[in-house]
């Protein structure tokens, strides 16, 4: 069993049929799939691997020697690693400082989120077809006016997986759905660890050179009114290989009001209505526990 890998290119040539139905698919069945010929320029994502690899060598791997995950499983004297993940990450986005140590970086992954952050905008319009909703539904539902404070969030998340001792003994990411919108990963082409769960079975996402793996967050499954599902994935620690990762997430504004597309909905209360702020209090507190409570939650504040 593989995650699907679809030929992005193809939307624009004679295979456009096949292909957006391969995307449904990927949406409806899997809730992961992978892009080659995307459009991102190999260049370019050249230039990302090498930058993330040598800011972690250069910014963060001596401190993660240092780190929780290290002192609690060298402590652990053989039990399992509980509440905590074995990553080192940074968050990118507009309105934090940006690590300016590593020759390159800041200038690279300006680049690189400008050219995923298309990405994410063209996938959701291909769900706005797909899902019989009009052109530019999902990102206008995203964006709750056209003040800074109202816009839909980009963000992007540098990751790092070292190479674990005992990698049996604690997560590298713990199983989760992602709370928002679309998330764009651009994983290691060598070293494995991601997989999602699907069928009861936990399944790899294998590693493409160059490849961008989509997946839908829990906003996507309320507006899709559940058509398309949010889906459970983890990080395996691995005992050899510094798994490099990088995901970025087009979420919805803090502010603004999640529901089913009105066209969607057959029978009233599938999901509910909620602002996207208080969904995001309640993920804070349960990332890592099932989501059916999360929505319903909301529904009562």
């Amino acid at each position: 069993m593989a995650i699907p890998v679809i030929d992005f290119s193809q939307l624009s040539g004679e295979e456009r049929v096949k292909t957006m139905a391969q995307i449904a698919n990927g949406c409806e069945e899997w809730g992961f799939f992978q892009l080659v010929n995307h459009g991102i320029p190999e260049e370019l994502l050249e230039r990302v691997k090498r930058v993330c690899n040598e800011f972690y060598k250069l910014e963060r791997e001596e401190n993660f020697n240092k780190s929780t995950p290290m002192k609690l499983l060298n402590e652990s004297n053989g039990e399992k690693v509980e509440n905590v993940d074995w990553e080192d990450a940074i968050n990118l986005h507009d309105d934090n400082e940006w690590p300016n140590n590593t020759p390159g970086f800041k200038e690279t992954m300006v680049e690189y989120r400008a050219e995923v952050k298309k990405l994410a905008e063209k996938v959701m319009e291909v769900m706005d077809e797909n899902l019989g909703l009009p052109k530019g539904y999902i990102k206008s539902a995203f964006n709750s006016g056209n003040n800074e404070n109202s816009k839909a969030y980009f963000g992007t998340k540098v990751s790092h997986y070292p190479p674990c001792p005992q990698p049996e003994l604690v997560n590298g990411l713990r199983a989760h759905t992602d709370a928002g919108g679309v998330i764009l990963l651009f994983q290691d082409d060598a070293v494995r660890g991601l997989q999602i769960l699907k069928g009861g079975d936990w399944v790899d996402v294998q590693p493409l050179p160059n490849a961008i793996v989509i997946n839908t967050g829990d906003q996507i499954e309320v507006l899709s009114n559940g058509k398309y599902k949010s889906v459970w994935h983890r990080v395996l620690a691995i005992p050899d290989g510094n798994r490099r990762s990088i995901a970025s997430f087009y979420n919805p504004s803090l502010a603004a009001t999640i529901a089913p597309a009105p066209q969607l909905v057959e029978q009233a209360g599938s999901y509910p209505k909620f602002v996207f702020g208080d969904y995001m209090s309640v993920y804070a507190e349960q990332k890592f526990l099932p989501k059916e409570p999360r929505f319903q939650a909301v529904k009562i504040m």
